[in-house]
C-alpha cells in the first residue's frame, strides 16, 4: 500500500493554472457537491446517480449535472435517451428548463452531449455558460451533484471550483490512489481547498477504506500544505463494498438502489446519503 500512496515523481505533468479561487454561487441555493476522481473507471458516475436516488428518498430535491463535457456517460448509466442536452442549451437551441429531465429514482438530471470536442478545452465562453447554468439552477434544489470528468484537466478543475464540497471516489487499486493523491494536491494548491471528502469504492473488507484514507492522509501531511499552513484534511465518508449486484445493475443500465436495494453496496450508498445529509444538508440549529 505504501507504494500506491507515494507522491508522483517531480517529472509529472503540471496541472493547468489559473483556477485558484472557487467560483461558488451566492448563498441561499443548493449545496453543490462535486463528485470526482483522479482516474476514470472507478465508479464515479455510478456513485453520483445512486447517491442522488438515495438523497431523493430522504426528501431532498436533487439535481445531477453531467459536468463531464465531451465524454458524458450519465445517460448510459441511467438508460436515458435525451432529445435535448446541455450542448443544446449552450448553443441556444433549447432552454435550460427543456433540458432538465427526471431520471429513474425521482431526481432531476441535466445531461451533456458526448463527443463534443469543442468542450474539451475551457474557453471563456464555456466558463461563462457553465457558470450561468449553475447559478440559474441552484435556487430550485437542495443539493446539486456535479458528476465531473476524471483527472485534473482545466474543464474538470473548473467544474470542481463551482462546488462548495468535493467528494473524491477512489478504489483500492494503486493507480486509483496515486491519481487521487495528484488530484487532491492540485485542489489544495490551486483551489486553496482545506479539505476533501473521500469514498472508497469496491472495498474488499470492512474498514479498508478508512485505513486507505488514513494512509493517504499521512502522505498529504508530509508533502502537501494548504494556504492556511495546515495539511489538507481528508474526511472519510464511507466505503462501498465490492458487490456483484453492482456489475449486474450497470450492465442492465439500472440504478442499484432500484434494482437491488437490499444488497451490501446499495446499503452502503444509503449510509453515505445519510452522512451527507446530516453533515452537509442539515441547517445548523
Amino acid at each position: 500500500m505504501s507504494d500506491a500512496l507515494s507522491p508522483p515523481p517531480p517529472t509529472s505533468p503540471a496541472a493547468p493554472a489559473g483556477l485558484a479561487t472557487p467560483h461558488v454561487p451566492s448563498p441561499g441555493g443548493a449545496r453543490i457537491i462535486a463528485v470526482t476522481s483522479g482516474k476514470g473507471g472507478v465508479g464515479k458516475t455510478f456513485v453520483s446517480a445512486n447517491l442522488a436516488a438515495a438523497l431523493t428518498r430522504r426528501g431532498q430535491r436533487v439535481l445531477v449535472l453531467d459536468a463531464d463535457l465531451g465524454l458524458a456517460n450519465l445517460d448510459v448509466v441511467l438508460n436515458l435517451h435525451p432529445k435535448i442536452t446541455l450542448h443544446d442549451v449552450f448553443t441556444g437551441k433549447a432552454t435550460l428548463e427543456e433540458a432538465v429531465i427526471q431520471a429513474p429514482g425521482g431526481f432531476d438530471v441535466l445531461l451533456a452531449g458526448s463527443g463534443m470536442v469543442e468542450y474539451s478545452r475551457l474557453t471563456p465562453e464555456v466558463r461563462n455558460q457553465f457558470l450561468s447554468v449553475i447559478q440559474a439552477l441552484t435556487p430550485q434544489y437542495d443539493v446539486v451533484l456535479l458528476d465531473t470528468g476524471a483527472g485534473i484537466s482545466d474543464v474538470v478543475l473548473f467544474s470542481i471550483s463551482l462546488a462548495s464540497e468535493v467528494l473524491i471516489v477512489a478504489t483500492p487499486e494503486p493507480t486509483s490512489l496515486t491519481d487521487a493523491y495528484a488530484a487532491i494536491k492540485v485542489l489544495a494548491m490551486q483551489q486553496k481547498r482545506q479539505h476533501v471528502r473521500m469514498v472508497i469504492n469496491q472495498a474488499a473488507r470492512p474498514g479498508d477504506g478508512r485505513a486507505i484514507t488514513s494512509q493517504l492522509q499521512q502522505v498529504l501531511d508530509r508533502f502537501v500544505t494548504t494556504e492556511s499552513g495546515r495539511p489538507m484534511r481528508l474526511i472519510h465518508m464511507g466505503d462501498i463494498p465490492a458487490d456483484p449486484s453492482v456489475r449486474d445493475a450497470v450492465m442492465r443500465r439500472q440504478l442499484l438502489l432500484l434494482q437491488t436495494p437490499g444488497c451490501p453496496a446499495a446499503l452502503a450508498i444509503a449510509q453515505l446519503a445519510n452522512k451527507i445529509e446530516t453533515t452537509l444538508l442539515t441547517p445548523a440549529a
